[in-house]
């Protein structure tokens, strides 16, 4: 029997105990999604033999990601199994990534199904990379670079701070104006996620950064760790009518992220057209491609969400 319950922002430090030592880079086990995302998912915790378990909701469909921790894998995926059937729920494991694959398969040979979304793909690049924009094919962000500093010679680079955050949601709520979140529930959500985080942005160690221009707010960013060495960007919001701010925003934001953290992930792109050129446009280092694990006698579900699977 697992005890799961729903969860809280004091779970930080227990979540981050098995998070931050993994080697996994997916952006859904980033505590601040976690939790900031609890409202949509009903997101639940438990801890058995030496592994972190989550279990949540897409769609009010049961689902699970893959267990954090060492030990008996197979034992704790039967276990998982075992609380979904007394849900009276089919059995899906979200967000599995391809060395999860191999580990499931060589638990339960021939039992599960694996089907990807390439929407739901995290992009992962080196900071470095996003630091330093070095190289050809960098060179047309170099650019954008260059072309904003000779538009807004007298922009500055801030540290996200509590006291800045009326002014961000200001800025936000022309960017949602302007891309009609009231009609579109998918921004109305991320919004929801987004104004969770800031409210609690000391606890939860958020990290973010704001761009001002003629003493503006024209950007801001935040975002917070996966693991210990890499680094999830959160939120990214601009100004549409300040040419580069988002180009701008990306660049500094990377050169301000502490040196410890070798990977950035930019989450997914949910296969939005524009978004998923301008990643691309990025030269990610990883695609990292996510299944839906389900067993071979039961539907496999609907596709992951935008943070959790």
């Amino acid at each position: 029997m697992i005890t799961f319950r729903p969860i809280e922002l004091e779970d930080k430090a227990r979540v981050q105990r098995y998070t931050l030592d993994s080697a996994r880079r997916n952006c859904d086990l980033s505590f601040v999604n976690l939790y900031s995302w609890r409202f949509l998912y009903l997101t639940q915790l438990a801890e058995k033999d030496g592994f972190l378990l989550v279990r949540f909701y897409v769609d009010n469909e049961l689902a699970y990601l893959m267990p954090v921790g060492q030990g008996d894998m197979k034992a704790i995926v039967e276990d998982l199994m075992a609380d979904a059937d007394r849900q009276g729920a089919p059995f899906r494991l979200l967000g599995v990534c391809a060395d999860m694959y191999d580990e499931l398969e060589q638990a339960f040979p021939g039992r599960f199904t694996f089907v990807s979304d390439r929407d739901y793909s995290d992009y992962i690049y080196l900071r470095s990379d996003l630091a330093t924009l070095r190289g050809k094919k960098f060179q047309a962000k170099r650019n954008h670079i260059n072309r904003f500093r000779s538009l807004y010679p007298d922009y500055e680079y801030q540290p996200l701070t509590p006291e800045l955050i009326p002014e961000c949601l200001r800025l936000e709520s022309q960017w949602c104006k302007a891309n009609d979140c009231a009609e579109n529930e998918a921004l109305q959500n991320e919004r929801r996620s987004m104004n969770a985080a800031l409210k609690s942005m000391d606890e939860l160690d958020v990290t973010g950064g704001i761009l001002r221009v003629g003493g503006k707010i024209v950007a801001f960013t935040f975002g917070a760790p996966v693991n210990h060495e890499t680094f999830d960007t959160c939120v990214e919001k601009a100004d549409t009518e300040i040419e580069g701010a988002y180009a701008m925003i990306n660049y500094e934001f990377a050169n301000h992220i502490p040196e410890q953290y070798v990977y950035i992930n930019r989450e997914e792109d949910l296969g939005l057209e524009g978004l998923r050129k301008a990643k691309l446009s990025y030269q990610p280092h990883t695609l990292l491609e996510k299944f839906i694990v389900g067993l071979k006698d039961e539907p496999a579900g609907t596709a992951c969400s935008s943070h959790e699977g």
